[in-house]
């Protein structure tokens, strides 16, 4: 494979979460359960195009799953006003725990992987990598260009003034937290049917965490994350072309690159970005 088409495909389950999350961020909900939800994401997608033979039906069951995690997310934290922070911890564990019980009472305790039907590949990548950019491209025009995008910034920044021009905060946040759910799944779902064509329990390995640092690499602006993804993505495809040529590096250190980096980055250029003002900050209805 090309080597900017591997790229790519490595980038794509991540980039899909940090675009997602870039939206839901600009609405001012900070979604940490954004690794429990690409979880779910890649066992039903999995599981259902199994079942069904079909990879666009499972990428469809994903893509809800990771919806109705955001619904409750978006109730507990948007309809009423509980800890963010909290709220995503447990969403995580909740996630977690139910696919790898589900997965374990399925095909036993040693974890027995199983090969799904994949997306079918133009030009050598498939049409979800194809769309990535632009799909961020899409994301950015929203954000800036339009007036809902604008409504949906100042819900970040300024909830107060979206209350009085007479828009619901709580409608736009919820918006921005099924946009960020329903693209962590989706991001998921493309990682279980095209990088790995299985699931494993905890596959994503932390990949919406390092979704979450993008976010804040490219200064919550969606061009900006999905160029720091297409860095981790060039770091994953580097660790299976090293692992592949053999040179004595410890397979730990190798795996551990992407991660790394991404903390680095994080350190190195994360601090000159503003976060929206209200984010994280849960809202009360003035009256």
């Amino acid at each position: 494979m090309d080597a900017w088409l591997a790229i790519l495909m490595f980038a794509t389950p991540i980039s899909l979460a940090a675009i997602g999350e870039t939206v839901g961020q600009r609405s001012g909900v900070l979604n940490i359960g954004l690794e429990g939800t690409m979880l779910a994401g890649a066992v039903c997608a999995a599981m259902v195009a199994l079942w069904s033979g079909n990879a666009w039906l499972g990428l469809s069951a994903g893509i809800a799953a990771g919806a109705a995690l955001s619904a409750l997310t978006a109730f507990l934290c948007v309809s009423r006003p509980a800890d963010q922070v909290v709220v995503g911890t447990g969403v995580n564990l909740l996630a977690m725990g139910l696919t790898g019980a589900w997965f374990r009472s399925l095909f036993g305790q040693s974890g027995k992987l199983f090969t799904v039907p994949t997306l079918p590949k133009i030009g050598g990548l498939d049409p979800i990598a194809w769309t990535v950019p632009f799909l961020a491209l899409g994301a950015f025009v929203l954000l800036r260009r339009t007036h809902f995008g604008l409504a949906l910034r100042a819900s970040g920044e300024s909830p107060k003034a979206v209350e009085a021009s007479g828009r619901s905060v709580f409608q736009l946040r919820w918006v921005g937290l099924l946009v960020s759910g329903a693209l962590g799944a989706a991001g998921g779902a493309h990682l279980a049917l095209v990088v790995s064509s299985t699931f494993a329990e905890n596959m994503t390995s932390g990949r919406g965490f390092v979704a979450l640092a993008m976010v804040t690499f490219g200064r919550w602006n969606p061009l900006g994350a999905f160029a720091a993804c297409l860095l981790i993505g060039y770091l994953e495809s580097l660790q299976f072309s090293l692992q592949a040529a053999g040179g004595g590096l410890p397979q730990e250190l190798l795996l551990a690159l992407p991660y790394a980096t991404s903390l680095l980055a994080l350190a190195l250029f994360g601090r000159g970005g503003r976060a929206p003002a209200a984010l994280a900050i849960p809202y009360r209805r003035s009256g």
